[in-house]
């Protein structure tokens, strides 16, 4: 599609070069002799961007921009723009057109809100090269907001009535407002990269970088680089200097994801920069200093790592400033059908689907079963459902949980002998799943003793792992 330049100028002759000019590269124009016939063609034509003149009878170049800066202001109140360039003043980028003489109300365009200058006479081949420029940064600036927006309306909400979730919102508030770091504790999936980008949303970064770093995803090595960066010739291969995630997010939030992973000889390193705020990158000695916040999560007992040599205890306790242990999604069943209903409007939207609903013995279901993936489980089985589906009707069988409510319902057509036996195993099945396979755990939750539970496991030929 060709972009559409307004051009806004008193004089015909010059109106008629840069059309000619302008059209030979390209682009497709539209004019206006004065100020207010600019501002009446701006909502009937949406222009890419406006070629001003300052000095016209009538109403001026610069009172062309203040009124250009109130439609900006209503836009940005009415959340219609976020704003050219996701952050200058005015949601249409304009370059202005003045004469040699007058360079200095130029300058006063641009504080403003125009984002460059043109003196006449105007050389065409600059002209080409400023609007190439300005409409290349409009053209970013706009996909960084689509990306910006879309991300954030991923990780915007947390979802859930609980009382539980209540009270790790309340928390997770109030320690955003403050620099303290922040320890997330929870089994897998139980929305702790959530929480984090909350937290950073909440807090006063939250302009700032917020950055991912994956503790287990890596060899120490590589994860050393990936946090602290490198020097140009730190190894073989580094060619150029190269940031690590921790200077690249200086300002902002750094989400330490599975901490309790990160090898013991990083663990150090890692210290000296949340007590000094300085490290060396690999391979050089000059420190770098950072201003960043951190956020780690585990779903490990760091306590019994602490105990077991594989963490250290000075880092636990410089960690483990602010505390937040998020519930499995089994100890709140209230919160699964709106999680439910929240990815399935997210998936049949993002899906281009049309619009779905559970069936009631789906919902039944998705309350009955234990989620021993929690919310990343329910979110996956959701997206399988409505990529499967074909019916307005979301059934049970698309969800791909085995079956389990199913199995139960047999239940009732069975001896009573073959029945208790069958809903025995059930209970001891869902039990290892929420001890997550460990039988000291699952014995607790049920009352027994741990070799009477191993006795079962072997009779019953019960799954000792996940799948």
């Amino acid at each position: 599609m060709k972009k559409k330049i307004l051009i806004v100028d008193d004089h015909p002759d010059i109106v008629l070069m840069l059309t000619d000019r302008l059209e030979s590269l390209g682009y497709e124009t539209l004019s206006a002799g004065n100020g207010k016939e600019a501002l009446q063609k701006l909502d009937q034509h949406f222009p890419h961007l406006m070629l001003l003149d300052l000095e016209m009878p009538e109403m001026t170049g610069m009172e062309v921009l203040h009124e250009l800066e109130k439609i900006s202001a209503k836009k940005n109140e009415t959340g219609e723009t976020q704003g050219f360039g996701g952050g200058e003043p005015l949601y249409l980028p304009v370059v202005v057109m003045t004469a040699h003489g007058t360079i200095s109300k130029a300058v006063e365009a641009m504080k403003a809100g125009a984002y460059d200058f043109l003196t006449k006479p105007i050389e065409l081949d600059h002209l080409a090269l400023v609007l190439k420029k300005v409409l290349a940064r409009e053209a970013l600036g706009r996909q960084v907001v689509s990306l910006r927006t879309e991300v954030e309306s991923r990780y915007s909400q947390i979802v859930g009535e609980s009382p539980q979730v209540s009270s790790m919102v309340q928390l997770a508030k109030r320690a955003a407002d403050s620099d303290a770091m922040v320890l997330l504790l929870g089994e897998s999936g139980t929305g702790k990269e959530l929480f984090a980008r909350s937290i950073h949303r909440w807090s006063n970064r939250r302009d700032m970088p917020f950055s991912i770093i994956n503790c287990v995803a890596l060899t120490e090595t590589l994860l050393e680089n990936e946090l602290f960066g490198h020097e140009k010739g730190a190894f073989t291969g580094a060619d150029t200097l190269q940031k690590g995630k921790i200077e690249a997010a200086d300002g902002g939030t750094v989400f330490l994801d599975e901490i309790g992973d990160m090898p013991i000889g990083l663990q150090a390193k890692l210290l000296r920069v949340l007590q000094d705020h300085e490290f060396p990158r690999v391979g050089g000695t000059r420190l770098v200093r950072v201003n960043i916040r951190v956020v780690a999560a585990t779903n490990k007992d760091l306590k019994q790592a602490v105990k077991a040599g594989t963490f250290r205890e000075d880092l636990y306790f410089r960690l483990n400033v602010v505390n937040l242990s998020l519930p499995p999604l089994r100890d709140r069943p209230e919160d699964i059908i709106p999680l439910a209903e929240y990815f399935l409007e997210r998936h049949v939207r993002e899906m281009k689907r049309r619009k779905r609903k559970f069936s009631k013995s789906t919902l039944e279901t998705m309350r009955c079963y234990l989620w021993p993936g929690n919310i990343r489980e329910l979110d996956n089985a959701i997206a399988r459902a409505v990529v499967l589906g074909v019916e307005e009707e979301i059934s049970t069988d698309l969800l791909g949980l085995g079956g389990s409510k199913d199995e139960l319902e047999e239940l009732d057509n069975l001896p009573y002998h073959e029945a208790l036996d069958r809903f025995g195993t059930h209970i001891l099945e869902q039990a290892m799943r929420r001890s997550n396979w460990s039988q000291t755990k699952a014995a607790e939750l049920l009352g027994l003793q741990r070799t009477y539970l191993s006795r079962l496991i072997k009779q019953k030929n019960i799954q000792q792992g996940p799948d």
